[in-house]
This record gives structure tokens, C-alpha cells and sequence, in this order.
């Protein structure tokens, strides 16, 4: 696996991580008018390594929940990559509770798949949008989103597979963990960027910390 000192500088990481601690607290707060909670998002985490051991990386935090829930967007700009959220076992419906502001009531009938689906799109393009969109701002880009793909309740195992990646490409994986303040859905955020956008990353983090010098 690549040591993260072999792509970026502690430096930059640190530059990089204060970037997501903004573009995050926005995504946040965003969600927060939305569904009236706060969203608590833990520090957030950088590390480099091959795409290709990515699937097994993202299992590994996420077989404590059995089943999961993602919605996945590919953005697009001079920083670009996947974003990938991903829920834990139950949280669709428990946004759909949320966002109705229900007791839940008929969330057991047929129409709660769709319901879910939507639900957790919405979120995802909130948490995404708000997230991507700040750190690409901050960094003087603008991105494009391809629409969300929505997985609901699937097998934490088979979720991503292993071919989903191009195996060449090297991943750097920004992740946090989030949780909802009220209801109980939990889950983690990763953007995962390739080596297309590292040089200019580099370049966009030294032009960003040179504005404060």
C-alpha cells in the first residue's frame, strides 16, 4: 500500500483535513434545516492506497452493520471522483420518519421502498453536494454531478465490488463518520479522488495555504 507521505506532505494533509472539517460542517448544517436535527461528524480521515483495496478498506467499517444502505455520486471538475455514502441497517426508513415528521405509522406497506429510496437520495445529495461543492469551491474549482445511485438494504459483503474501480487508478479516501442527533441512523461519508486529480490538488492546497501567508 502507498504510504500517504509518497502523495502528499503532512502539510497539505493537515490543509486538506481542515478543508473537509468546513465542507462538512456546511453539509451539517445544510441537512440540519431539512430535517430539523444535527448531523455530528467526526474528524475527518485521509488515507492513500490502491483502488483495489478499496471494497475490502470500506467493508471493514462496515460489517458491525450486518446490512447497508449507500447512495453513490461520481463528481466531475479538476478535483473529481466518487463520493460514496453509506448507511446503516434501517436508516431509510428511519429518515423517512424523520423527514415526515411521523410516528412512523404504515412505514411496514409496499410503498416504503420507494419511499426510502427517495428519502435517502435526498440526503445524499444534500450531505454530497454541500460537501463536495465546499472543499471544490474552497479550492477555486467547480464540479458536475452525474445522478445519485441508490442501493437500499443490501449485504454489507457484496455492496461494492471489487471491480468497481479502475486497478490502476490510486485512491486517496477522505472519510468520516456521521451521526444523527435524533434517530437512530448512523454511517460514514468517503470521496474517494484518483491520481488524475492529485497534481492538481497539490497545486490548489499550496495556491490555498499561500493566501494566508
Amino acid at each position: 500500500m502507498m504510504d500517504i507521505q509518497e502523495v502528499l506532505t503532512g502539510e497539505e494533509t493537515e490543509i486538506l483535513q481542515e478543508l473537509m472539517n468546513i465542507a462538512f460542517g456546511k453539509s451539517a448544517a445544510d441537512l440540519a434545516q431539512v430535517i430539523d436535527t444535527y448531523v455530528v461528524l467526526s474528524v475527518p480521515f485521509i488515507k492513500v492506497m490502491q483502488v483495489t483495496d478499496l471494497p475490502e478498506y470500506v467493508k471493514g467499517h462496515v460489517r458491525d452493520y450486518n446490512k447497508i444502505s449507500l447512495v453513490e455520486q461520481k463528481f466531475w471538475g479538476r478535483f473529481r471522483g466518487d463520493a460514496i455514502l453509506i448507511f446503516s441497517s434501517g436508516s431509510g426508513k428511519e429518515l423517512v420518519k424523520m423527514l415526515q415528521h411521523e410516528d412512523g405509522a404504515g412505514c411496514e406497506s409496499d410503498p416504503i421502498d420507494i419511499l426510502e429510496s427517495e428519502t435517502l437520495m435526498e440526503v445524499g445529495n444534500i450531505l454530497i453536494g454541500a460537501c463536495v461543492g465546499r472543499i471544490t469551491e474552497l479550492l477555486k474549482d467547480v464540479v458536475t454531478y452525474t445522478p445519485p445511485v441508490v442501493v437500499v438494504e443490501r449485504n454489507y459483503y457484496d455492496a461494492i465490488a471489487v471491480n468497481h474501480f479502475d486497478p490502476d487508478k490510486t485512491a486517496i479516501v477522505l472519510k468520516t463518520d456521521f451521526t444523527f442527533k435524533e434517530g437512530d441512523v448512523s454511517g460514514f461519508l468517503f470521496l474517494v479522488t484518483s491520481n488524475e486529480s492529485i497534481k492538481w490538488l497539490k497545486e490548489a492546497l499550496r495556491l490555498f495555504l499561500e493566501q494566508y501567508e
